[in-house]
């Protein structure tokens, strides 16, 4: 086992080294070739680990590879703790990676940055892998930190490009806001619990519940809450929960298949299974996991909202994104970790088939991305066409593709929750079950459907992308509709993961489901006689009737809720309040420190005022150097006088 883990990890470091540092000497062959290898050994290998767990071959592996530090009683150790949690993890990431490899052989084969790109990409995988693999807070910090520096890296790949350098500019000082928060809570840890291993922490964790902190002086909090909310604001950072999430929807100045890399298996989804690992703490704290779920509320409903207005197709996607880890983060918070996983990983497979398609549409467009262009698509690209229609029956929940099995589950758990708050919870995932639905098939009928609105030289030469794009979007296809048959009954009520995940008896959700349980066949059934169903279904009536039946109303509509418009168009002003108040902010109290600090304080007083007061000193003495034999007389005979008297009089 420890064998084939460093394997699955380091495979992808050494390919990231060679593509890197030789990927001129190999060439685009050799460093796509060595990278695409890389990863699907890591993927061979982490479905035949995940297999293992699957038929019981395999037990929870806990082991320290390097011992990095030692200081008093602290030890500091690199390790792998890969249990059914961590198996999943590991497919989902290698296998979507393994997508996004092939995929970018078609879509960067024009790039001047080709060997650089596939350097970054297994890069990121090695940096994801980490995290999920770790088997303590430092490990976990480091894959933390890792999986953002390559991100900045990615978004700002085309780094002439003054947006591409904005957006990661700001990923990195959004996520950096969010990764303060997580080193609190890690310090929080070392500080209580005198050592950083998960299993060391979690079994001390139950003698820990009880225990306040001291917080700006006398202010006392649960020890638990303050370490569960402090590392749930790193994760917000990372899966982009609001007021957190602005980075996300900039994210998109990056290359396609990164696009769909970040948003599908790693970055994003690394909040969420942070929160899972966590799950002995989280479920000592009742407010903070109240937190955790009002904020997943809000980032579902709100951001989805967003994407209604949206006409630049990959930015349509993203705010989905946002939405369904706002799904994922409402599950964490009534305690469904497994429904949150599953999600994750179903979400994992038709978000990226949604942004590789989408991706493939772009090539097609010559780079063009507002859908106000596009229309008609679907006689040119009949691959591309069918498999987005797949991405978004399971991206709105239609009963019995993967995305239904999952986001069914959560909407039902948080149905079932008596956390506070869990009514406004269950409302917002209702409701974006509507909204989901509508800016997704918003998506569809200007993309493909209707009139064809670009122009004469784009339309001449459209046709459908070749195999290495297509292929991906086949092979992403298949488990974004099967995916939920087979694996909802182990992962959600078969005990699959309760050798990761802990749950309080009173907050088991998931266990008062699985009462009502029969099988997904009966699950995929019942999925067309609820709420959520019909509620899918006006979306898609409305977008149906709107953009492909009446188009003119879309202009009719927007005209007459112009202020609603404007709000959605302007983001709630998040973004414009962050440019204003932190980054304008910022710029004002750099310009104050200058001016009185740098230029009136430094230069004025201390540089220039020390000179002033030399050069004072130097008229002075130099006004006594007359050059007259009385003048130096008449001073000797005054100082015999003044040192005569101080002896005399003392």
């Amino acid at each position: 086992m420890k064998t084939t883990l460093m394997l699955i990890a380091f495979a992808p470091l050494v390919a990231a080294a060679v593509a890197g540092l030789f990927g001129r000497k190999i060439g685009r062959v050799g460093s796509h070739t060595i990278t695409i290898g890389a990863v699907g050994l890591s993927c061979v290998l982490s479905i035949k680990v995940l297999l293992q767990f699957i038929n019981g071959e395999a037990s929870p592996f806990n082991e320290n590879l390097y011992t990095w530090m030692v200081t008093g009683d602290l030890s500091m150790h690199v390790g792998f703790m890969v249990d059914s949690l961590t198996a999943i993890m590991m497919a989902v990431v290698t296998f979507v990676s393994l997508m996004v490899h092939i995929y970018t052989i078609g879509y960067m084969s024009d790039d001047p940055g080709y060997q650089r790109f596939f350097s970054y990409i297994s890069l990121f995988t090695f940096a994801m892998l980490m995290l999920v693999m770790s088997n303590n807070f430092l490990q976990l910090f480091f894959g933390w930190e890792a999986v953002g520096l390559v991100s900045y890296l990615l978004i700002g790949f085309w780094y002439k490009k003054e947006t591409a350098i904005f957006a990661n500019m700001k990923a990195f000082l959004v996520n950096r806001v969010g990764d303060f928060g997580f080193l609190i809570g890690i310090a929080a840890v070392l500080m209580s619990f005198g050592t950083l291993d998960y299993v060391e922490v979690f079994n001390m964790a139950p003698q820990m519940a009880n225990e306040t902190i001291s917080i700006f002086g006398d202010s006392q909090w649960s020890l638990m809450t303050f370490i569960c909310v402090a590392l749930f604001i790193g994760a917000m950072g990372k899966s982009a929960q609001a007021p957190l999430h602005v980075w996300l929807p900039d994210s998109m100045e990056g290359p396609t298949p990164i696009s769909a890399l970040i948003h599908a298996a790693t970055m994003v989804t690394a909040g969420i299974f942070m929160v899972t690992r966590m799950s002995p703490l989280f479920e000592m704290s009742d407010a903070a996991l109240s937190f955790v779920m009002l904020v997943g509320a809000f980032t579902a409903f709100f951001m989805g909202l967003i994407g209604i207005v949206q006409n630049d197709i990959k930015r349509v996607i993203a705010y989905s994104t946002l939405s369904q880890l706002g799904y994922m983060t409402v599950a964490l918070g009534v305690s469904a970790y497994s429904a949150a996983i599953f999600h994750l990983m179903t979400h994992a497979f038709f978000k990226a088939l949604l942004f590789l398609g989408a991706g493939s549409v772009i090539i097609a467009m010559h780079h063009k991305q507002d859908m106000q262009e596009m229309g008609g698509l679907k006689k040119y690209m009949p691959i591309t066409f069918i498999t987005a229609w797949i991405g978004t029956l399971a991206l709105t929940g239609f009963p019995g593709l993967s995305g239904y099995f999952s986001k069914d589950a959560i909407i039902v758990a948080t149905g079932l929750s008596d956390r506070w708050g869990s009514g406004v919870a269950y409302l917002a995932v209702l409701l974006g079950v509507f909204v989901t639905a509508l800016y997704s098939f918003r998506l569809l009928y200007l993309t493909f459907h209707g009139k064809e609105r670009m122009d004469v030289h784009t339309r001449d030469h459209l046709h459908e992308s070749p195999w290495v794009v297509t292929l991906p979007l086949i092979l992403l296809a298949i488990p974004s509709v099967v995916i939920g048959w087979m694996t909802i009954e182990p992962l959600l009520f078969g005990g699959f993961m309760s050798d990761a995940i802990q749950v309080n008896r009173l907050n088991d959700v998931m266990a008062e489901m699985s009462n009502d349980f029969t099988g997904s066949g009966a699950f995929a059934l019942h999925g067309f006689i609820t709420l959520p169903f019909y509620l899918m279904l006006a979306g898609f009536g409305l977008a149906t009737y709107i953009y492909l039946k009446k188009p003119a109303l879309a202009t009719q509509i927007k005209k007459q809720l112009a202020p609603i418009h404007r709000i959605l168009d302007n983001k709630y002003g998040f973004d414009a309040f962050n440019q204003k108040v932190f980054a304008g902010g910022s710029v004002k109290l750099g310009q104050a420190l200058w001016k009185w600090s740098d230029s009136k304080l430094i230069d004025g007083w201390i540089v220039n005022g020390s000179a002033k007061v030399v050069n004072a000193i130097s008229r002075f003495i130099r006004s006594l150097q007359s050059g007259y034999v009385f003048h130096y007389a008449l001073v000797m005979v005054v100082s015999v006088i003044v040192f005569i008297g101080f002896y005399v009089f003392k």
